[in-house]
Order: C-alpha cells, then structure tokens, then sequence
C-alpha cells in the first residue's frame, strides 16, 4: 500500500500523486481526507488553514503506527511552514520527519522519503540564506536518487542545486548544470519536469543577459506545456517570456505574454504576479487609466490571498508601484504597507517586514517627513540585518544616508553611505541575482550609491583622507559596473599603489555628479590633487559628442573647441604639477561618456596630448597586473579577415597589415578561411603566445552578449573569446598583449566603451590595444608596423603606441585625428 504524496515545492513543481491507494479503514481514509483538504487549501494560498488538517493527520497516522504516511505529511507540514516564512518551525518538523524515517523496514521506500526530506530541508536552508548548505544537502538528495534509479527526482535535485549556485552567483557553473539535464532529457519523452527544466535554464540565461538563448528554452518549456495541457506550467513559461521580453524593452510583447499568463494560470498568486508584472509595464509607459483598473484587479486578489505569504510581497510589490505614479494615494500606499506589516509579524516573517518597514520609510522621504523617515529606516535596517539579508541592509542604509545627508548631517551621512558600499562590496557574487531582476536597474540601484558618497566626500577643501576614500569609491564603482556587465563577479581585485607601477606615471580619475565633475590625480609620492569644474552633466555630454565627431569626420577639418575644453577640464589645472614631477604616462579611469572619448586628443591649444605623454586607459587600477613587460623572440598569433562575410564589408588591407608584422616576428596566421572559430581555439590550445594579434571585425557594446569578434564562419562572444584565451592548457602565463584592430564601438550605445573595457578584462591579456572605430586600412598597417617595431626596441607599450601614433599624425595624409587616436591601451602600460 503507498498514499499519494503532494509536493510543494519552491521552484514552481505541481502537486504530484501516487494512485495506488489501499483504503484499509475508515482511520486511514479519513487521514487521507485531511490531506487531500490540506492540499486543496495550500493550492488557493491559505496556508495557515492548511496547517491545522495536516497536523491532525499527523496524529492520526501516528496512532495507527504509519511511519510513512506521518512522514510524507511532517514533510508537507514542513514545505508549508517554510512558503510561510516560519524557517525555525519548518527546520523543526523536518528535523522531526527525518528522526522517524529509519522506523521504515522497506529500504527503496525509506530512501525515496529520505531524499524528499533532503530536497525540504534544502529549500529551507536557502530561505535562511544558507545556500551551501542547501546546494550540498541537495547534492547528497541526488546522490539517493540517482542509487534508486528515480529520473524525476534525480532531475528535480539537480535543478534546485541550479538556484543555490544562482545564489551563490555561480551563473556559469548553473548554466551548465542545467543545460546538462536539457541535454539528459532530450531523449526522453516530454514530462512537466522537462518543462520546468527548461524554463530554469531560460531564467537563468536571463539572468547572465543571453536574452536570445533565454527565449528559445522559454519557448521550449511553453511547447512542452501546451502539449501536456499543464494551464499552470503554460503560464509559468508565459511570465518567464514576459520578463525576458521586458528586460530587452519589447513592451507590447511583455504585455501580451503576462495577460497570457494571468488568463492561463488557474492559481492567484501567479494571476497576483502577472497583474504586477502589468502594472510595472503601464506605469513605465505613463498609462495612468489602465493602472488604475490594474490597481483594482490586485486589491481584490491581495483580498483572496489575505492570509498569504504571497499576498504580503503583494502587498508591497502593489506599494512600491504606486510609488512611481505622479500625485499618488498617500494614504493608500501607507494603508499596504502596514497591512504587510501587520500580517508579516504574525507570520514571523522578518524579512517581508523589513521590506515594508523600509518602504514605509522611503514613502516619508519622499514627503520630506525626515524624523518618522529615519526611525522607520533604522528599524528596517535593524531588521535585515538581524535576519543577515545584505541585498535589504544596503538599500535601507543608502535611505538612512540619503535621510541624514538632507537633515544636514553629513558626517553620519558618509558613515552609512560606506556601510552601504561595505555591505555591496559582500554582495558581489549576489548582486548579479538582485541586478538580473526585471525590475531592478543597476543605474537606478546601486551606481547612484557610489556617486552619492563621492559627492560627500568632494567637497571644497576635501582632506586627504576623504579623497583617497573618494578614489576607492570610484574603483569600486568601475568594478561593480563591470561585474554588472558580465552579470558575473568574476573580476579579482587586488589593492594596488601608484608608486608600486611606475614612478613616471600619474592616474586621473573622474567621475561625473549633477552639477560638477570632479577629477583626483594620484602622482607618487606626492599627496592626491582634487580639482572641481562646475558644469552640468548635459555640458559634458555635449562638449564629448562634439568632440567624437570632430576627431571622426575626417572628411572634415579639426574643431579644435571641444578637445581644448576637455583639456583645460582634466589636464591644465595639474600641468605645472606633471612638468614638476617628471610624469610621462597618464593613465586614465573615466567615467561614463568621457570613456567615449580618446585622452590622445585632448588639445592644449599647440598640441595633442599624445604629443607630450604616453597614454593607457585603465578600467580600474585593481585589475592592473604591474609587470613590465620585454618582447622576446617568441611566436605571435596573428588572425583576420580580408573578406566581406555576415554582412560586414571587405577589409584588403587586413592582408598587409599581418604579413607586415609577420615579417618582423615568427607567427602562426589564420587569414580569411582558416580563421575559424575552430581553428582558432586549437591554435591557442597547442602553443603558448605572448602576443594575439586579431584584424577583423568587431563590436563593443554596453551589453555583453552584443560584444564580439567575426569569424570566417561565426562570431566569437566576450564569453566564448574568454573561455579560448584561458581555457588553453598551454597559456602557462597570461598574454601579455592582445591587439584588436578593425573593431568599433556600437553606434548609438552611449555606454559601448565598457564592452570594450570588458572585452580587454575579459580576455585575460594584461594589456589589450583595440580601436574605438573603423578605421583606415592603410593608416592601420603603417601604425601597427612602426609599433611592432618600437615594441621589439624593448620600448614600453604605451610608448611603443605613441611614438607609432606620433609617426602617422606627422604624415600630411594622416593627421587628422580620424587616423591615429582611435587606438586606445587599455591595462598594463609598461
């Protein structure tokens, strides 16, 4: 005899039963009724009605001596306790049903149970934020069905150890644990754990920015659902498309798929998420009607839902919406969220009352109601600190700085503004789960944090100490805004000082506020110099456009205007300064549209910059690898295309370019059809290179999977390209130089320059050359022939590109900027 058996389950599972029922008596029938009622109310979100039923059959099976059946339903009791937010009672019952599992003579079944209470205890443990506990309770949950040769359990394990390594921030390594079950059950028939297999890995690809693969597993898992006419599973994969198709900004589609959703799912809590989902959309594109119909359609759910735990995020998600809307309801936002409240402290839910506390304190904020703002923030604060949830403290302590940074009390303010940054910092790895919501926005969430304590700590007549606190922040924001580029923190950082690289360079750091830009100048030895110029963002955005496209149209002569403001904004209040201490190399971190812009054209009124001073761009000094570097007689890899392919147009000169440097340096060269992305990767794999060399080609893009390399037959991704240049068993040390000419920046992305950047990180080369455009082929093969030659003077890198630089600016059919500073160092200058 075995009872049916309903799951709960975290990731999205539907109840699933075992038929072979022996009703021996009326006792046992009436237990199986409790559970049957049990799962009914648990299905229609009334949890703590639920709770009552099962354990009542928990006496009843206990007094019959039926281990198994108390077992599954201590197991149920568990899952419920846990969608409740009840961890510490949850632990307990689980706790309690795998003390009695070993009462069970029959061993296939009492392993089965067993592994079923591994796969609570791991949704516990995670709702605790204890995700490696759950990903090794999880594995050992695997490992039992796997031996009893259970399919469906052994693929449900494996996807909940996906979502603890998505927590953990191992994206890669979920990827490929996913895409091993895809590819496990391709072969077998179409089950609803197929489909969820595939709607985890679409999410998860989502969540890494691969919008495109996201879609087609999506698409997948809808195909399977429809097929098995799961409305549930339909409208999972429904919301799963919708996000996918909000997060790459096709509004209509994300509205098409959510009313799918709320239409197909027979359950309110998924029609509670999709009319959210709704509801975001609308308020994003300033439909100020439909939200209101939408607002009404979530209050009579949230009323159907009132004693759920999904009706209290309900509740605030609701909130935080109507937030958004110009002239909003005061009064009705405060009346959610303290209804959330209210009802998370009855359920012992911390968390949910952390998030309603810090809402509530937000929404007094914005009122300027200062003195109840702070309170409520603080006790938000308290609260998710105590329940050690770091992606809350860091939002509650940014709102406490913002509150006492206005009440005055700025040196409070830059306290918590750096527990904030302290607390980001932890957050690393997490920070790319938060940032991959749809409705989280890494420019509206966390870059603002950073720039606000830099705007602290910048302040006329700032100290020492606030301006090297300053330049760390500024590190710290390019380091995030990478780690959110590849969806990844996977950077390592290591604290590195300026007179430790090279005692004749100096690093320019800036970063643009509101009103002013800021710039601090590190030269060794000597104490940091901090210089402000007042001046709208919207100026600096204009005098760079203007610049780009001056240096750009070289059908055109030179505007001079706008390269002579950028100098006298950056370089002329410090060049008595570098003249003083010798500097020879300036090193640039920039912030956003000034990394557009090549400092090699910054313009004093006599001469470019390029002609006084070697010059690199550095995303962050912590990812310098400060060795100097001396060519020696080793192989180059040298790869390209002359050839139009994939729509991109012929580039003759490519030809000439490498044969001229493969004349001056033994090389391996793949041209046209032997550059293949396979061939390229089994180069790579057989012998060790100092210099790669790649003429082709390319885009930089502020996203990632929009970053790339052609191929003869493909493109190569910033993913794909990392994976080849440190995946080799024979890259003993890192390539010292990666070159990537004939590349461009995307038109229209005003961020493109951080694919760049990230491209140059990315690939593991301590310094990588690469141009910001399309540039002339002949002028290309004549500068990278003059820098191969300086570069086998042992001259360093950044010198070896000025003089060759210098060289083409000196040739009357070259020197308009358009031909030579397009190429930019980024990395190790030396």
């Amino acid at each position: 005899m075995y009872k049916f058996i309903f799951c709960f389950l975290i990731l999205g599972f539907y109840f699933a039963f075992d038929k072979e029922i022996t009703l021996a008596d009326s006792n046992l029938q009436n237990s199986q009724a409790l559970e049957q009622r049990s799962q009914w109310l648990y299905e229609n979100g009334k949890l703590t009605e639920a709770i009552s039923f099962l354990r009542q059959a928990i006496v009843n099976y206990r007094s019959q001596g039926d281990v198994i059946g108390e077992a599954i339903a201590l197991r149920n009791l568990a899952l419920v306790y846990q969608q409740l937010g009840n961890w510490k009672e949850a632990e307990k019952i689980i706790s309690d049903c795998l003390k009695i599992l070993p009462k069970i003579t029959e061993e296939i079944e009492y392993q089965r149970l067993l592994a079923q209470a591994l796969d609570v205890r791991g949704q516990i443990q995670l709702s605790l934020s204890h995700a490696e506990q759950a990903l090794d309770t999880w594995k050992q949950a695997a490992e039992i069905y796997q031996n009893i040769n259970d399919v469906s359990g052994f693929t449900r394990s494996k996807i909940y150890q996906a979502t603890a390594l998505q927590t953990l921030g191992l994206y890669a390594q979920a990827i490929d644990s996913l895409t091993e079950i895809q590819q496990q059950l391709k072969t077998e028939s179409d089950t609803l754990i197929k489909s969820k297999a595939l709607l985890s890995l679409g999410d998860v690809l989502r969540r890494v920015g691969k919008n495109q693969e996201a879609k087609l597993a999506l698409k997948e898992s809808l195909k399977i659902a429809e097929k098995l006419q799961s409305e549930q599973a339909i409208a999972d994969a429904l919301l799963g498309l919708g996000n996918t198709a909000k997060v790459e900004k096709k509004y209509r589609d994300a509205l098409a798929y959510y009313q799918r959703a709320v239409q197909t799912s027979p359950f309110p809590e998924t029609k509670l998420q999709g009319k959210l989902d709704i509801l975001s959309l609308r308020i994003n594109n300033k439909a100020r009607s439909e939200s209101i119909i939408t607002v009404a359609e979530i209050e009579n759910l949230l009323n159907e839902l009132s004693q759920s735990r999904t009706a209290i995020y309900g509740r605030i998600n609701l909130a935080q919406n109507l937030m958004k809307i110009e002239n909003n309801d005061s009064q009705k936002i405060v009346n959610l969220l303290v209804v959330a409240m209210e009802k998370a402290r009855d359920l012992g839910d911390k968390r949910a009352e952390a998030d309603a506390l810090g809402y509530l304190g937000n929404l007094y904020e914005k009122h300027q109601h200062l003195e109840e703002a702070q309170k409520l923030t603080e006790k938000a604060l308290l609260f998710a600190q105590g329940i050690n949830a770091p992606d809350l403290t860091y939002q509650w302590q940014w709102q406490l700085g913002r509150i006492l940074k206005a009440k005055g009390d700025k040196k409070n303010a830059i306290a918590v503004y750096k527990n904030a940054t302290e607390t980001l910092q932890s957050l690393r790895g997490d920070l790319v789960a938060i940032s991959s919501q749809v409705q989280f926005s890494f420019r509206e969430s966390v870059e603002p944090i950073y720039r606000e304590l830099a705007d602290l700590l910048l302040q006329p007549g700032a100290s020492q100490t606030n301006l090297k606190q300053a330049r760390e922040i500024i590190e710290a924001l390019q380091l995030a805004q990478l780690d959110n580029f590849f969806r990844d923190a996977c950077l390592d950082t290591k604290p590195v000082q300026i007179d430790q690289l090279d005692p004749s360079a100096a690093i320019v750091y800036t970063i643009i506020l509101p009103d002013r830009l800021e710039t601090i100048t590190a030269i060794p030895e000597q104490p940091l110099r901090h210089y402000t110029t007042n001046l709208s963002q919207k100026k600096i955005e204009q005098t760079t456009f203007s610049a780009n496209s001056t240096i750009q149209s070289y059908w055109l002569p030179v505007d001079l205007e706008p390269l002579q403001q950028l100098y006298d904004w950056l370089i002329r209040p410090i060049e008595g300064d570098l003249a003083a201490n010798q500097i020879q190399t300036l090193v640039f971190i920039q912030d956003g549209v000034l990394r557009d812009i090549p400092p090699a054209v910054f313009h004093d009124g006599k001469n470019y910059l390029i002609e006084k001073h070697n010059i690199a761009i550095a995303p962050s000094l912590q990812l310098i690898d400060p060795q100097p570097f001396a060519i020696r007689n080793r192989e180059l890899l040298l790869a390209g295309l002359t050839e139009a392919r994939q729509g991109f147009i012929a580039l003759p000169g490519v030809k000439l370019e490498l044969e001229s440097i493969e004349a001056q340096f033994p090389a391996e060269l793949l041209l046209d059809k032997s550059f293949t992305e396979a061939n390229f990767d089994k180069t790579v794999t057989t012998s060790p290179y100092e210099i790669v060399h790649i003429a082709t080609h390319g885009q930089f893009s502020s996203e990632a999977e929009n970053t790339f390399i052609l191929t003869w037959d493909g493109r190569i991704t910033i993913d794909e390209f990392n994976n080849l240049l440190r995946g080799d068993k024979q890259q003993i040390r890192p390539i010292e130089l990666l070159v990537l000419s004939a590349c461009q920046t995307a038109i229209g992305d005003k961020q493109a320059t951080l694919g760049l950047a990230g491209m140059a990180v990315r690939a593991g080369a301590r310094s990588t050359i690469a141009t910001l455009w399309d540039v002339n082929d002949i002028s290309t093969t004549q500068l990278m022939t003059y820098f191969y030659q300086k570069l086998s003077d042992n001259l360093p890198k950044a010198e070896a590109l000025r003089h060759s630089q210098q060289k083409i600016l000196q040739e009357p059919s070259f020197s308009h900027p358009y031909y030579w500073s397009g190429f930019i160092l980024v990395g190790n200058w030396l």
